[in-house]
C-alpha cells in the first residue's frame, strides 16, 4: 500500500522561496507519475506539476521558470521547489502519484499541506 505525506510548507514573504517534500511509503519505482496539486478555497483542485518515472515534467504555465519537480527514488521522496512566490500561489499543496505513465488520473494522494504567501 503506497501512503504520501507531504511537508514543507508554511508562510512566505511575496518573492520567497519553499521548498515541498513528500515521502513515499511503499515501492516509489512502481509510481510511474508523480505530481504537485493545488487547491485555493472555492477553487478546484489544480495540476502545477508532474514528472515520470523517467523524468519527463510538465507544469503550469503559471510556475513555469519558478517551480522545480524533482523525485530522488533512493530517498522515496518527490520535492517541488518554489522560488519566487507570489500570493495567487497561496493554496494547500497536495502530492500524487500514479502507476499509470503519464497519468491524468491519479489513486494515491496525500494529505496536503499549506502554503500561505502574504504580499
Amino acid at each position: 500500500q503506497v501512503q504520501l505525506v507531504e511537508s514543507g510548507g508554511g508562510l512566505v514573504q511575496a518573492g520567497g522561496s519553499l521548498r515541498l517534500s513528500c515521502a513515499v511509503s511503499g515501492s516509489i519505482l512502481s509510481l510511474n507519475t508523480m505530481a504537485w496539486f493545488r487547491q485555493a478555497p472555492g477553487e478546484q483542485r489544480d495540476l502545477v506539476a508532474r514528472i515520470s518515472s523517467g523524468g519527463r515534467t510538465y507544469y503550469k504555465d503559471s510556475v513555469k521558470g519558478r517551480f522545480t519537480i524533482s523525485r530522488d527514488n533512493a530517498k522515496h521522496t518527490v520535492n517541488l521547489q518554489m522560488n519566487n512566490l507570489k500570493p495567487e500561489d497561496t493554496a494547500v499543496y497536495l502530492c500524487a502519484a500514479s502507476r499509470t505513465y503519464w497519468a491524468e488520473r491519479y489513486e494515491y494522494w496525500g494529505q496536503g499541506t499549506q502554503v500561505t504567501v502574504s504580499s
